[in-house]
């Protein structure tokens, strides 16, 4: 074994003579051009009118036309007088036969010395070879711009995980189904943006550099602000300024943006991440599930095609109604404990040492409770579902049952076993919220340094008097992963946070 591991590095290690050798090459190449006057890096621009896959769809009409195409040479065989070529654009690829006697012998010859990997413009006819391929009869072929680095081999790709993440600007050349991904990406924010804006929300823009960074349980990122000499984080949530616009009278907002907590790296995190919040007066939580549900279908459907979807093999269905289900209800079917019946915080205590929870001692029955949950219930959540009415001692900004002040109104949404969603009808009473943020002081005096802190600004919105309010947070990432059936969520961030490479 020791044997074969030292042929593969004295392999590798005779391969990479090769590689700089061939790297040399194409700065020659490049050298010589800009000797002969031809420099690719000064050419401004190219008149390009079709896409490959623009080609191929619209055959019929385009057969015998002139079409002219721009994009990078992924494969090229080139036999004597005549060569093939694959032209790779944002579509896709498409075929280009090019003959000497229909662009010209210099022109030819250039061609020949082109690498895979460099941009090309491509003029010609379009027209189908004898093997059925639709294909372009080229008429021209321009160097736009130089590769001088050397692809992964073709067949292979690029399979490392961790440098496709580094270098996804190879990843996208190599990999269709990553720019596959990042397509469909685009077009479901660009359909939340369309369900919302047509149910009359506006979407606005609120500070990223805060002073208090509250409207979740996180760890910020803290920086230093030389001009005011200050010390700023950035923002965990986007709530607080968003709620505050609600006191201003903009009955339905959202905004759809970067946040950033503290935290480590796995297949569902990320440092900073893109979050949606949607408030609206005069609704509860109850609308927001409303809302939610008519959203993940309407996305689906519009991306997709269908509101049955498939994740990790798991398949599910957006277009039923979403289960209901209360905190307590859900820690009574899957663990077996009956919430209704603890009493005391001791009681809680004794049960989670009982069912082998770990909790810390400044816990209380509700926090507990949810331990419960997140152990006994989360990974039984596989479609979608909602999971209402949490304990008061988790949620420090949302209104309390009047028929049982312990717990709230909010739910999770849930699929697949994850989070998908918070909602909650919003605390609107401001003396009550101000108990709630000492409560959180308490608990950050403690050693949680997850705690809220108290936002006097935002206090006084509320005095101003806010309106019954239901607000949600939609975690963006997480729905493009299912909905693109993504493994990790660095495979839906296009440059996700990664360790430096040097240490």
């Amino acid at each position: 074994m020791a044997e074969q591991q030292k042929n593969k590095q004295q392999n590798n290690k005779q391969q990479e003579p090769d590689v700089n050798q061939l790297r040399k090459v194409r700065r020659e190449k490049l050298a010589n051009l800009q000797a002969e006057g031809k420099n690719p890096f000064e050419i401004m621009k190219y008149d390009q009118t079709h896409h490959a896959q623009e080609i191929k769809d619209n055959y019929d009409e385009l057969e015998g036309k002139n079409v002219s195409i721009a994009g990078r040479v992924m494969a090229k065989r080139v036999m004597g007088k005549a060569s093939f070529c694959n032209i790779q654009d944002l579509s896709g690829n498409i075929q280009s036969y090019v003959a000497r006697d229909s662009i010209g012998e210099e022109e030819y010859k250039a061609f020949k010395k082109m690498d895979i990997g460099d941009i090309v413009g491509l003029k010609g006819e379009v027209f189908t070879t004898k093997m059925g391929e639709i294909s372009i009869h080229a008429s021209s072929v321009e160097l736009l711009s130089k590769s001088l680095q050397i692809l992964p081999e073709k067949f292979h790709g690029l399979t490392n995980t961790d440098l496709r993440y580094r270098q996804r600007y190879v990843d996208l050349i190599m990999n269709p189904e990553a720019k596959d991904t990042f397509v469909k990406r685009s077009k479901i924010i660009s359909s939340v943006r369309r369900y919302l804006d047509g149910q009359g929300f506006m979407e606005v823009e609120t500070p990223m550099l805060v002073a208090n960074a509250g409207g979740a349980a996180a760890r910020p990122f803290e920086t230093h602000f030389n001009a005011l000499n200050e010390d700023l984080k950035l923002r965990i949530s986007l709530e607080l300024y968003l709620k505050r616009l609600i006191v201003g009278g903009m009955e339905r907002v959202y905004e759809i943006g970067r946040v950033f907590r503290n935290e480590g790296l796995d297949t569902r995190h990320n440092p900073e991440f893109t979050l949606m919040e949607l408030y609206q007066a005069y609704t509860d939580y109850h609308g927001m599930m409303d809302l939610t549900e008519n959203l993940y279908r309407h996305v689906a459907q519009e991306v997709l095609g269908t509101t049955q979807i498939v994740y990790n093999g798991i398949e599910m269905d957006l277009g039923k109604p979403f289960e209901r289900i209360t905190m307590v209800d859900a820690v009574k079917k899957y663990a077996g404990v009956d919430w209704n019946e603890v009493k005391t915080d001791e009681d809680a205590k004794a049960l989670a040492r009982e069912k082998n929870i770990e909790f810390e001692e400044r816990h209380k029955k509700g926090d507990i409770l949810n331990l419960f949950f997140e152990e006994f219930v989360e990974e039984h959540l596989l479609q979608p579902t909602f999971v209402m009415d949490h304990p008061v001692e988790i949620s420090p900004l949302t209104k309390k049952k009047p028929e049982n002040p312990d717990y709230v109104e909010r739910f999770e949404f849930f699929m697949n076993g994850w989070e998908m969603a918070n909602a909650y009808s919003e605390l609107n009473d401001p003396i009550d919220q101000r108990e709630r943020f000492k409560a959180q002081e308490a608990l950050l005096a403690a050693g949680d340094d997850e705690a809220n802190t108290t936002d006097e600004d935002f206090l006084n919105a509320l005095e101003i008097g806010m309106p019954p309010t239901g607000g949600i947070g939609f975690g963006i990432d997480r729905m493009c992963m299912l909905l693109t059936d993504a493994a990790a969520i660095r495979d839906v961030l296009l440059f996700p946070t990664m360790k430096s490479i040097d240490k």
